[in-house]
C-alpha cells in the first residue's frame, strides 16, 4: 500500500467512525435529549430504547465489532498461518482501532445515555479502553519499525543514519558553508533533551520547524537552485526525525510495556461484564428482530 493509498485508507476510517456518531447523535437527539423520566411518553421510546429495535440492534452490532476487532487482531499476532498472510500487522492493528472506536460509539447511543448497574462498570471499562488506546497509539507509532510492523533495534537505527555532510557535499554539491549550516542545525536538534516528556516534543516540533525553515533560508541565500532546496529540506527533515525517535528510543519501549499493564485488565473487566450481561439478557427472553 502506498503512502497516499495509507492515508486514504486511515482517513476513511475515521471519517466512518465521525460520520457514524453525527448520524447518530442528529437521528436521536430529541429522545436522547428528554429526561429519564419522561422518555417513557416520547413518541420514538420503542424505538431509542436499549430494548427497542433501533437501540437493541445497535447494542448487537457494535458489540460484534468489538469482539471481532480484539479478536481478530489477536489472532493475527498470535497464529503463525495468520502473521504471514492476508497484509501487514500494521494494518490490522489499524482496523483494530477502527473497529473498537466504532463498536463503543454504537454502544454509547445502545445505553441511551443511561448507565447503571453493573453494566455501568462495563462501560466505563469501556471508555478506559478508548482513551487508553488513543494513548496506546500514540506510543505505537514513537517507535520505529519496519513496512512489516517489526520493531527496530538500536543498531539498525543507528545504521539508517547516513553521513549528512558526506550526502550533502557528494550527490548535492552544497558549497562547504551551507554544509556547515545545516550539520550544526541537525546536531543541535539532536542535542535538545531538557523538559518534561510532553513538554519536549511540543518544543522539539517547532524547534524542527524553525530548524528546516533555517536551512531553506540559509540555501537560498548561497543560491541553491529551488528543486535542490526541496530535496536537502527533506533529508534534513528525516535526519532529525531519526535523531528524535533514537533519543525516545527506550522511553517509549518503557511506556508501551506500561501501557499493556493498564489496557488489558480494563479490556478484560469490559468483554467479561459484556458476556454476563448478554447472557443474561437472552436468559430473560429478550430477543432483538428474530
Amino acid at each position: 500500500m502506498s503512502q497516499l493509498a495509507h492515508r486514504i485508507y486511515v482517513g476513511t476510517l475515521a471519517s466512518i467512525v465521525l460520520l457514524t456518531f453525527l448520524f447518530l447523535l442528529v437521528k436521536g437527539i430529541p429522545y436522547y435529549m428528554t429526561s429519564i423520566e419522561e422518555r417513557f411518553y416520547h413518541p420514538d421510546h420503542a424505538w431509542f430504547k436499549p430494548s427497542g429495535v433501533f437501540g437493541h440492534g445497535l447494542g448487537i452490532v457494535g458489540t460484534l465489532l468489538i469482539l471481532i476487532g480484539v479478536f481478530g487482531y489477536q489472532a493475527k499476532k498470535r497464529f503463525r498461518w495468520l502473521t504471514t498472510r492476508f497484509g501487514r500487522l500494521k494494518y490490522w492493528l489499524e482496523f483494530h482501532i477502527f473497529l473498537c472506536s466504532l463498536g463503543p460509539v454504537m454502544i454509547l447511543f445502545h445505553t441511551a445515555f443511561k448507565f447503571g448497574g453493573i453494566v455501568s462498570v462495563s462501560f466505563w471499562s469501556m471508555v478506559a479502553v478508548v482513551a487508553s488506546g488513543i494513548i496506546g497509539r500514540f506510543i505505537y507509532v514513537q517507535i520505529p519499525r519496519t513496512i512489516e510492523g517489526r520493531e527496530l533495534s538500536l543498531q539498525e537505527l543507528q545504521s539508517m543514519k547516513a553521513n549528512l555532510s558526506e550526502v550533502l557535499n557528494s550527490v548535492h554539491r552544497l558549497n562547504e558553508e551551507s554544509v556547515q549550516v545545516i550539520s550544526a542545525s541537525v546536531q543541535a536538534q539532536a542535542s535538545t533533551t531538557s523538559g518534561g516528556l510532553l513538554g519536549r516534543m511540543w518544543n522539539q516540533y517547532f524547534e524542527d520547524k524553525k530548524t528546516l525553515r533555517n536551512v531553506r533560508q540559509a540555501l537560498f541565500a548561497n543560491e541553491v537552485p529551488k528543486a535542490d532546496v526541496r530535496q536537502v529540506a527533506r533529508l534534513v527533515s528525516n535526519e532529525i526525525t531519526l535523531n528524535r525517535r533514537i533519543e525516545r528510543l527506550q522511553l517509549m519501549r518503557k511506556l508501551f510495556r506500561y501501557w499493556h499493564v493498564a489496557h488489558l485488565p480494563f479490556a478484560l473487566i469490559m468483554l467479561i461484564i459484556m458476556v454476563i450481561h448478554v447472557v443474561v439478557t437472552l436468559m430473560m427472553g429478550a430477543r432483538w428482530v428474530f
